[in-house]
């Protein structure tokens, strides 16, 4: 049964409906009720004691019903400008706000987005709220609607980051999937990654607490993320001042271990998935530069050694090369105890891919080139580890020297496999080098910009050949020595790191330079494939991996959603 005060509002609404249906000129009814409602502001605005004044409270909430556009958004104005006076209306007032932000006028929906941010100003206790709207809010189709929805939430963030902060990736974090929706989630995180994320300058503030916390939040909403997701938020915690240059180690590490999380150096190894493969490879090349800040590379070198060099062969042939460019890049930074224990796989590796007698087998001279820097940084490390793996004389003092044993054999073997890969890679210098001469050649006789732009991959590929080959030559001819000087410095500059991108397609094979290698000259096997230059994310792989790629596992999404909540006006709902 309704109560007084409800009774009074439906007769209240009666009467309005029958001055409306019985008045001729129905658009002065309206004008008469947006003057009212300027009285009730007024009145509202003039008193001394504003909690006294809750019928005219009360009658601008009531504008929620109304028909006229100009009421609506004068009332969108005015309710959360008085909403701190009257707690007790607290409630129907915001739903009154919030079928504003749903009218089917667009000027109406704009501005009561505009005032959301004020229910918030003397009663903080509804930003959370007010934020939860505004996110649902990003979904919007209109351009202006979501500039005020930015701007709004942009607001709230300057009056408390660390609510706002933490409201906003709850929005993002993993959930229930019957209660998520993808496209939500998604605008979010663009509304972070270019809204927030360039303003942590001012936002952050003081930096260490509220760095520490925004890391803490994306380290929970890493769950269930894109590979494009995941690098974004890498590449923000990089800039953060916590993880700067200047930040001690176990704030590298920190960032080390975000990443072997998402590669899931815990899981068993299944030579078959693809996407862990990918995974894998993609978070090793993005440690990379933490390793050279002095974090450890042990669980991802380790990880390699025990499930992915003895099933090396079955990987895909286009993860191989980037997996052991991967590991030359890493090698530099890898203590003793673990050099000692990779040794023996990188060994191995070496002497299958580098040939004992030219036998018209094919070689691939970018991964002898990786296995070569690698088997240099790691041995120099553990030197004396390399005795009774190629038959060196090392003399450490130590058991581990094993110099009463007899390793000669292996001695002749490996350094045949050199002699072997020295004499191809002479070989193929010389006809890469007439190749560049014809590549000239061809150049200056080109007529069009396309067939140019074809020859100058074609002559960025050769010169990558000749670094790899080069590379090859300076670190096979120390180890014919029975006590090799191993190169453990960066003295050896590898190919693909001086290489910057191509404007053209690369024509070569991305398994390296074979031999027999035909027509060297202006053919596709010029040279191997250009990997990545520079240092920079031009990785093939590394670009899929890092622009969305639906990965199994950790960065896998692509679930369907659907978030229901208040359900009314345009579709829109809310808690």
């Amino acid at each position: 049964m309704a109560d007084s005060s409800d009774e009074a509002i439906i007769e209240k609404l009666y009467e309005c409906g029958e001055r409306l249906n019985e008045s001729k000129d129905k658009s002065q009814f309206q004008l008469n009720f947006t003057e009212k409602l300027y009285e009730y502001g007024e009145r509202l605005n003039e008193s001394k004691d504003k909690s006294q004044n809750v019928e005219d409270y009360e009658n601008i909430i009531k504008a929620a019903k109304s028909s006229s556009v100009k009421a609506m958004q004068l009332a969108a104005q005015l309710i959360p400008r008085f909403f701190k006076y009257f707690p007790s209306l607290s409630v129907r007032a915001v739903d009154a706000q919030l079928d504003f932000c749903e009218a089917e006028e667009l000027a109406v929906r704009v501005q009561a987005i505009r005032g959301l941010p004020l229910f918030c100003k003397d009663t903080p206790e509804h930003l959370s709220k007010i934020v939860d709207i505004l996110v649902q809010l990003l979904t919007a189709e209109e351009n202006v609607e979501r500039d005020a929805v930015n701007k709004a939430l942009l607001s709230l963030l300057r009056q408390d980051v660390k609510a706002s902060l933490t409201a906003l990736f709850k929005h993002i974090e993993t959930i229930d999937e019957q209660m998520s929706d993808d496209n939500l989630r998604e605008r979010t995180l663009v509304f972070i990654k270019d809204k927030v994320f360039p303003l942590k300058a001012e936002l952050l503030k003081p930096p260490e607490q509220m760095e520490r916390h925004i890391t803490d939040l994306i380290k929970k909403s890493l769950q269930d993320v894109t590979g494009g997701e995941f690098k974004t938020f890498m590449d923000f915690l990089r800039s953060l001042s916590i993880f700067g240059d200047k930040a001690p180690q176990e704030r590298v590490q920190e960032l080390i271990e975000i990443i072997a999380g998402q590669a899931d150096l815990d899981a068993q190894f299944n030579v078959s998935d693809r996407d862990h493969i990918d995974r894998l490879i993609a978070c090793l090349f993005m440690a990379i530069p933490f390793f050279e800040r002095g974090a450890s590379n042990s669980k991802f070198l380790n990880y390699l050694n025990k499930h992915i060099f003895p099933v090396f062969d079955e990987l895909p042939e286009e993860r191989k090369v980037d997996l052991l460019k991967n590991l030359a890049e890493s090698s530099p930074y890898t203590i003793p105890q673990d050099s000692r224990q990779i040794l023996p796989s990188v060994v191995q590796l070496l002497k299958k891919y580098m040939p004992r007698r030219k036998a018209g087998e094919e070689m691939n001279f970018t991964y002898v080139e990786c296995l070569l820097y690698t088997f240099h940084q790691l041995a120099h490390k553990a030197p004396n580890a390399t005795n009774s793996l190629c038959g060196y004389k090392i003399v450490t003092g130590q058991p581990s020297d094993r110099l009463g044993e007899d390793f000669s054999e292996n001695y002749k073997e490996f350094t045949e496999r050199l002699t072997c890969v020295e004499e191809l890679a002479r070989a193929t210098i010389k006809k890469l080098t007439q190749g560049m001469v014809e590549h000239n050649k061809a150049f200056a006789a080109a007529k069009s910009d396309e067939e140019k732009e074809k020859i100058k991959a074609q002559k960025q590929n050769t010169t990558t050949g000749l670094r790899t080959c080069n590379n090859i030559l300076s670190m096979a001819q120390p180890l014919h020595a029975k006590t090799p000087s191993f190169i453990g410095d960066k003295k050896i500059n590898l190919s693909w790191k001086e290489l910057v991108k191509s404007t053209a397609p690369t024509t070569a094979a991305s398994t390296g330079i074979k031999r027999p290698a035909g027509a060297i000259n202006g053919s596709s096997s010029s040279g191997p494939k250009k990997g990545r230059g520079g240092g920079s994310m031009q990785n093939q792989l590394v670009d899929r991996a890092f622009q969305g790629l639906s990965y199994g596992g950790r960065f896998s999404r692509g679930r369907g959603r659907g978030r229901g909540f208040r359900g009314r006006g345009r579709g829109r709902g809310y808690h």
